[in-house]
């Protein structure tokens, strides 16, 4: 059996996390997890350069073959947004360079894959991280969407039963 290696990120302007597994045929196992964060007082460039770096050690720690990240919501401050986007963007810009395919999944379609129902909450990601990864204790709140991120991945962005999702968007909480 063939062991694929996969990255989730999580993306955050303050607190990118992240998460490595392995999938060895339809099992999957932990490798590793964590929070690259950035500093509130530096200047947007410093921040990038703090998450490009922090991602690129990660890549170079753990050698994954395959990455995962969440896609960026909109929210009501567009400020917010923008500044989400750009962080997303450093985050792919960093995988890309290590010459990583990358898929992207809403967080519907990661909260789907591991809960089972797109409205879940952060708490319910974690426990069934923990969970299906058989950690002893629960990883922290970013982390936990990271590793969900890649679980995702692992199961082929199958979060609606066995619907691939792929390619799709999500329009009030249908695949279009």
């Amino acid at each position: 059996m063939t062991t694929v290696r996969i990255l989730g990120i999580d993306p955050g302007l303050r607190i990118t996390g992240f998460g490595v597994i392995d999938k060895v045929g339809q099992k999957l196992a932990y490798v590793s997890s964590g929070c690259i964060r950035s500093n509130d007082k530096d200047s947007l460039p410093e921040r990038i350069k703090t998450l490009l770096d922090g991602i690129g050690e990660v890549i170079d720690l753990h050698r994954p073959q395959e990455a995962a990240v969440e896609k960026v919501f909109v929210n009501v401050n567009p400020q917010s947004t923008l500044l989400l986007g750009q962080a997303r963007g450093a985050a792919i810009s960093a995988l890309v360079g290590a010459d990583l395919p990358v898929a992207e999944y809403t967080a519907l379609q990661v909260k789907q894959a591991v809960v089972g129902h797109g409205k879940a909450a952060k708490e319910q990601v974690q426990q069934m991280v923990m969970r299906l990864l058989a950690l002893s204790g629960a990883p922290s709140a970013d982390a936990a969407d990271a590793l969900a991120c890649a679980i995702c991945h692992a199961h082929g962005g199958h979060g609606l039963g066995n619907i691939a999702t792929r390619g799709f968007r999500v329009r009030k909480g249908r695949l279009v």
